[in-house]
């Protein structure tokens, strides 16, 4: 068509279009064809979609006034209604990523200082724990797991089991944490829990009883998962090695005994290489006998 009209003017109509084999119809079409709202408007969406992000409180008529003024492209009110609309600009402006929570904020203030296991040189029994939610799937559903883990011992301080990562899920782990060192004579107080970003970690409610009840530093990993290597592992490890256990659990309340006995298992038999090939529980009882 474009060569047909570039021509046309020296040698007539005819000779281009048998050339290029148009017919005289397909010719008069195209000629015709209107062009499609969108298109005849596209020049609009850049600006349309600036001001809907810059202003997402401004409706059709203020968003015209301000495509005329500071775009100089004065339109209708009723055509920025209708591209509004056509482009689902109204979805956008509603769209805003919430605004960041005070500990979020804090967090990106304090950029790498916010991970304070990175720059340990050397990590003790129960300086250090690693908590993190992995999925589990049983026979009729999936579930929601939550270990709380010591760095140097390996012992699975706490745990919860629940149908979904929510923040009162992590503060029953963090219980039964707290009541597993104390049966082994230990305080949480100045200990190191480490994990993401995840909402439940940077929430109000985990932070006041971390920090401010029981004097935890809290930890947070980054980069993400490559930051909290030692929970993916263990996490990983952990499903890897049961996964036939738990799919023949039938229900949420077979599934928690399976996994309790798991960890029983865990912390009291199951070796582990890094302890000498001891079992948790009974590597930490000869902490006192090596002194």
């Amino acid at each position: 068509m474009a060569l047909v009209r570039d021509v046309q003017g020296e040698f007539g109509l005819q000779a281009p279009l048998a050339v290029l084999g148009l017919s005289r119809s397909t010719w008069h079409y195209q000629t015709r064809r209107r062009v499609s709202y969108e298109e005849k408007y596209s020049h609009l969406r850049g600006p349309l979609e600036a001001i809907a992000q810059q202003h997402p409180e401004y409706g059709y008529r203020r968003t015209t006034t301000e495509l005329g003024e500071e775009y100089e492209e004065p339109t209708n009110h009723k055509v920025v209604q209708r591209l509004h609309l056509l482009w689902d600009l109204p979805l956008m402006r509603g769209t805003r990523p919430p605004r960041a929570s005070g500990i979020r904020e804090v967090i990106m203030v304090a950029g790498e200082k916010a991970n304070l296991v990175a720059a340990l040189p050397k990590i003790g029994p129960f300086e250090v724990a690693y908590t993190d939610f992995t999925e589990l799937v049983y026979a009729n559903g999936k579930a929601w797991l939550i270990p709380i883990v010591d760095h140097r011992t390996k012992v699975c301080l706490g745990w919860a089991l629940g149908p979904n990562a929510v923040t009162e899920l992590a503060l029953r782990a963090w219980k039964g944490a707290r009541q597993s060192l104390r049966r082994l004579g230990r305080s949480p107080r100045g200990m190191i829990v480490h994990h993401d970003r995840d909402p439940v970690f940077t929430s109000y409610d985990w932070t006041k009883r971390l920090l401010h009840k029981d004097g935890v530093r809290v930890s947070y990993a980054l980069g993400g998962a490559k930051d909290n290597t030692e929970m993916e592992a263990w996490n990983s490890r952990f499903k890897n090695e049961n996964r036939s256990l738990f799919l023949e659990a039938e229900d949420p309340c077979e599934l928690r005994a399976v996994v309790a006995d798991r960890i029983d298992y865990y912390n009291g038999e199951r070796r582990h290489s890094a302890l000498g090939n001891q079992a948790p529980l009974v590597w930490v009882a000869g902490l006192q006998t090596r002194g």
